[in-house]
């Protein structure tokens, strides 16, 4: 069928993030919200069809997952990516922060140290420092306002003795889909050293221009001895509510210490209703995912083009993967605090601050894009206008 993403849906009325918390984090409720990583299109029908089924039921008690829930990811893998993976190292889990925090506090000690590259997602940060981890930062290099990895710093941080790195591929918040070799040479680090890694992989089904994801964990048995996947349907197909993920060990030892914590907390098995949604977004989401990719391109380049021919103080360059663009506002000459609120109180618009992804960040905003083409017009009339008065 033909998806309308179009289609403006209120959302204040289901208390959604990004408007419920605009008042407390920006100062007005009014503002145009491009800030939450989420998306403001309808899902697939046939993910609507199962809740409603599921719904018809009319009995939402204990529910235990079914082993076809992950033969259903195992084979979306495969086919996507041409990933096999082993069913009997995979664990369900509440979404991909909370399995990061939990590996850090389950499988590494106080003191240790975790890298991280940055620009990146905040609660990366977060998880490594309330852990009472020592935090490393390797800057990516920005090369024209294409990033790249930074493998002369890579491999003084893991002189330091890292135990971990977090990798986030596709990257959140620069966009890019990081390709096999770039992948290769962070691995050969990682062996050298002795470091393991978790790999945040949940934009990995938003991947535009004709490039590919390669999962960390597929380069070779060597990598995929030392890597901890996180996944999860709630990103590709907007479920980010059921709060939902898959986590893919290298061996049943570790997903075994992982799935104890869990117990131990009394954290069992899926919200009922994720089940029926995920269960039918891997099934049955494809043709609106690809009609979804599509929509997203054509906004990357309507707000691309809008920057240059009328707001060309803001550089942005394509992002490879995800709806995120990642906005160059240094010519505006102000900081990260006076940026932010110039955006909220001159433009209207509520964006990521860069400096909330690291010190590297100064000067920039993330822009989510997943909305329809109408809210991104007018957001970026108002940014112009204000810009133009500044």
């Amino acid at each position: 069928m033909k998806y309308n993403f179009d289609e403006i849906i209120d959302r204040k009325s289901t208390f959604a993030e990004k408007h419920a918390k605009l008042k407390e984090l920006y100062g007005s409720s009014e503002l145009i919200p491009l800030w939450v990583a989420d998306m403001d299109f309808k899902v697939a029908q046939p993910i609507i069809d199962a809740m409603k089924d599921r719904i018809e039921n009319g009995i939402f008690g204990y529910t235990m997952r079914p082993d076809s829930y992950f033969d259903d990811v195992c084979e979306f893998q495969k086919k996507r990516k041409n990933w096999n993976i082993d069913k009997k190292l995979m664990s369900s889990c509440l979404g991909v922060m909370p399995s990061i925090c939990m590996i850090i506090q389950k499988l590494t000690n106080p003191g240790d140290k975790v890298i991280i590259q940055t620009p990146v997602y905040r609660p990366f940060f977060n998880a490594v420092k309330q852990a009472s981890r020592e935090l490393l930062e390797s800057p990516l290099k920005e090369v024209d306002g294409r990033y790249y990895m930074n493998y002369e710093d890579l491999e003084e941080k893991a002189k330091q003795g890292a135990k971990y790195l977090i990798l986030c591929s596709p990257h959140n918040p620069v966009g890019r889909v990081w390709s096999f070799d770039e992948l290769k040479k962070l691995g050969d680090i990682c062996l050298k050293y002795g470091i393991k890694v978790i790999s945040d992989e949940i934009h990995s089904d938003l991947i535009l221009w004709g490039n590919k994801h390669t999962p960390f964990a597929s380069i070779s048995e060597q990598l995929r001895e030392i890597t901890i996947s996180c996944i999860s349907a709630t990103k590709t197909f907007n479920l980010a509510g059921l709060q939902s993920s898959i986590v893919i060990f290298p061996n049943e030892e570790l997903k075994h210490q992982f799935d104890q914590m869990w117990d131990k907390l009394h954290v069992e098995g899926n919200n009922c209703m994720s089940i029926a949604a995920i269960q039918a977004a891997f099934r049955h989401g494809e043709e609106w995912l690809e009609q979804l990719l599509k929509y997203i391109e054509e906004n990357v380049n309507f707000v691309k083009n809008y920057f240059d021919k009328y707001i060309p103080k803001i550089k942005v360059e394509r992002p490879e993967g995800t709806y995120l663009m990642w906005l160059d506002c240094r010519q505006l000459g102000l900081n990260g605090g006076q940026l932010t609120r110039f955006m909220t109180s001159k433009a209207g618009v509520a964006m990521s601050s860069g400096t909330y992804f690291g010190s590297n960040g100064e000067g920039f905003m993330r822009m989510n894009v997943a909305c329809p083409r109408a809210i991104l017009e007018k957001a970026l009339e108002q940014i112009r206008i204000a810009v133009s008065e500044l």
